[in-house]
């Protein structure tokens, strides 16, 4: 569908529209409010965040297809840093170092959800 410079101009004006009623949506973030328990009581999976920058995740699954593991590391606040409000899960492997970074996005009301494609939909929510 063509649009003429009218339709173009009210195409974006929705788009403008839909992106401050989405963005209006997730809420601001306080990065002090993110230690605690994460749990989804559908999956059994649990998300520990420490309020000395440790984690640790039970039976997660981050990417919608994989299997649950359990995995664990340090985490960071990088919503001033990035350009999406998210947490930086540093995952140690077995003592040896970091081996993986997962982004970890809050979404106000106490809600974290795991994202493999930040614009598509979670892979998995958990409630605090």
């Amino acid at each position: 569908m063509i649009f003429g410079r009218r339709g173009q101009g009210r195409l974006a004006a929705s788009l403008a529209a839909s992106v401050a009623l989405v963005s209006g949506c997730m809420g601001s973030v306080d990065p002090d409010e993110l230690p605690g328990v994460y749990r989804n009581d559908e999956t059994g999976a649990e998300l520990r965040l420490e309020p000395d920058g440790r984690f640790s995740a039970t039976d997660v699954v981050t990417d919608g297809f994989s299997d649950p593991a359990d995995f664990s590391g340090r985490w960071e606040w990088l919503g001033d840093q990035a350009s999406s409000d998210f947490v930086y899960l540093s995952v140690e492997n077995d003592g040896s170092g970091t081996t993986a970074g997962i982004q970890l996005y809050p979404r106000g009301g106490n809600v974290v959800e795991f994202r493999p494609d930040p614009d598509g939909p979670p892979s998995l929510k958990l409630t605090k």
